[in-house]
């Protein structure tokens, strides 16, 4: 009876729990709108007034010279860089420290002090230290999403959903480390004789972990693997791009004030060969998260393996991600869903939908309506209301997609595109059309991530030759469909990708979100083959034990 009484006990708590997770998704919590992906496209009037005094805040402020944070304090050195924005290079959002080795040990020194205490704590400490963390985000939503939109170039609604999703993200994990008890499971009892034995398996944090970010969602791919590292115990060393410094101080600022003790999470700036490269090759790393290019993931997943044991490495690197449309397809979603996950962020996400396969019987179709829709899209300062395509992130980016706009003019045809902006405010930022082309299917660019506003169109006449195509690439992180219920099933099941999507307006390879859709990669794409924002992820941030003790009956 006993034993019946706790599963109860426990059922009951995990409803409640799941019950709290809803209501946060859906926006029902207190009764406040919540931004998500899928709800970002009728906000409230007020979010966007909020929105635009952040800008106008951080306007007046920005220029500071910003520390590093190391052991709780805040680290200047000699060396700096500086953090422009690519809307505008004139606008100087801030300076920030030029970090090296020393930088990095010191860092790594006290994260590894800090470490036996952290992983000491209950769990349940844990979850409400990172729960106040989430909180301080939420707080700080605006303040924020104006950095990030000023830093990187996104619009305000790509901005405030890389910093709701990072508190998203967040929460989630604190459930699921609720949910599953800590990760502690009793298992069996040895049928021993005159002995009473009890076997426990339990997840423990591997120590030191560091976390290496992108400058696409600052926020997210910092705070997200952040907050499954510190939930899970270890303690963080992070490190963010050096495009997106500034959102990275935001996020150390907020697991302070949410209460994660000095030396748990060290934040710390500076070149990927000094300080980043130590990052990866210390001893002292038990564990370490890469967000990036598949280039450098390979390099530091090689790196990585060549210590005296091995250690976890969680490698994202990126996607070449295709959407397949069938003369089934409704054309209208299909060139809703393709333009946004074409030209969302610049087509600067790991998720952007870069290839387009669809049947020659709705091709010219579909090509019209994607691309009148690309002809309509406002073009500017991304924190302005009526802009929604702001600047490639730098100028290597810039000078990339120049070349690869050549290229495809030379082996294909451009259909809309094509060229750098540069007319008045334009030509003071990194701004460049969205761009559309055909391309022959033995172009070498359909392989090739080029991470900028440009997809490629190609039509078929059997569906199986495109689902070819659309798996002959080294990466499989997200993919989209349009097309009938049994299609629909046909592509679900040959389809070499960890995320996916059909029949979705909202995106057709972008837009998971923490709870909904896990996001995570196959073959290139990643190293785990476990998704962030899913139930599997913390686990990967630790190693198991099992414990038996046995007593004379």
């Amino acid at each position: 009876m006993a034993v019946k009484k706790m599963v109860k006990k426990e059922i009951k708590k995990v409803k409640a729990s799941a019950k709290k997770v809803v209501a946060r998704k859906n926006g029902k919590a207190n009764g406040k709108f919540r931004l998500t992906y899928a709800t970002m496209f009728n906000p409230p009037e007020k979010m966007h007034t909020d929105f635009d005094k952040a800008v106008a805040k951080f306007r007046a402020e920005m220029g500071q010279d910003v520390p590093m944070l190391i052991n709780g304090e805040d680290r200047f050195i000699e060396t700096k860089f500086e953090d422009r924005s690519p809307i505008n290079t004139e606008w100087l959002l801030g300076t920030f420290q030029k970090g090296g080795v020393a930088e990095g040990q010191e860092a790594l020194v006290a994260a590894k002090a800090a470490a036996p205490k952290w992983a000491g704590l209950k769990w349940q400490d844990r979850v409400k230290i990172l729960r106040r963390s989430a909180a301080q985000i939420e707080k700080r939503l605006y303040e924020i999403s104006a950095v990030v939109a000023m830093e990187i170039g996104k619009n305000r609604m790509e901005a405030l959903g890389d910093v709701q999703e990072t508190a998203d993200l967040i929460y989630y994990y604190c459930d699921q480390v609720e949910r599953n008890n800590g990760y502690i499971v009793p298992m069996g009892k040895d049928p021993l004789v005159g002995w009473n034995v009890t076997n426990v398996s339990m997840l423990k944090p591997y120590g030191v972990w560091v976390v290496i970010s992108p400058f696409n969602f600052p926020f997210a791919l910092a705070g997200g693997p952040s907050g499954a590292a510190l939930v899970a115990g270890n303690t963080v060393v992070f490190k963010p791009a050096t495009d997106t410094p500034f959102s990275g101080r935001l996020l150390a600022e907020c697991f302070r004030d949410g209460g994660v003790p000095a030396g748990v999470f060290n934040y710390v700036t500076g070149g990927g060969a000094t300080i980043g490269q130590e990052l990866v090759s210390n001893p002292l790393v038990d564990g370490i998260t890469f967000t990036g290019s598949y280039d450098i993931g390979m390099h530091i997943y090689k790196t990585f393996a060549t210590g005296q044991y091995p250690r976890p490495c969680i490698a994202e690197m990126g996607g070449k991600n295709p959407a397949i449309i069938t003369a089934k397809g409704d054309l209208e979603l299909a060139a809703q869903g393709v333009l946004r996950s074409a030209f969302g962020l610049q087509g600067q996400k790991c998720s952007a939908c870069s290839r387009v396969y669809v049947d020659n019987r709705v091709k010219d179709r579909f090509v019209e309506k994607l691309v009148a829709l690309t002809n309509k899209i406002t073009i500017g300062d991304p924190t302005e209301r009526e802009n929604w395509l702001g600047p490639v992130a730098n100028k290597s980016g810039y000078h990339d997609y120049a070349n690869f706009c050549e290229e495809l003019s030379q082996g294909g045809e451009i259909l809309t595109g094509g060229k750098q902006l540069v007319e008045g405010e334009l030509g003071k930022g990194y701004f460049c059309a969205p761009t559309l082309a055909y391309l022959p299917t033995d172009h070498r660019l359909w392989k090739v991530e080029m991470f900028l506003p440009i997809t490629t169109i190609t039509g078929y006449d059997d569906v199986n030759e495109a689902m070819k195509l659309a798996n002959d690439v080294d990466y499989g992180l997200t993919a989209g469909f349009y097309g009938s219920k049994p299609e629909t099933k046909w592509f679900f099941d040959n389809i070499e990708a960890g995320t996916t999507y059909a029949n979705r307006p909202q995106g057709a390879t972008t837009g998971a979100w923490p709870g909904f859709q896990p996001f995570g990669g196959w073959k290139g794409s990643g190293s785990t083959g476990k998704s962030a924002g899913s139930i599997y992820y913390v686990p990967t941030y630790m190693h198991e034990q099992s414990q038996t003790t046995i007593e004379k009956a």
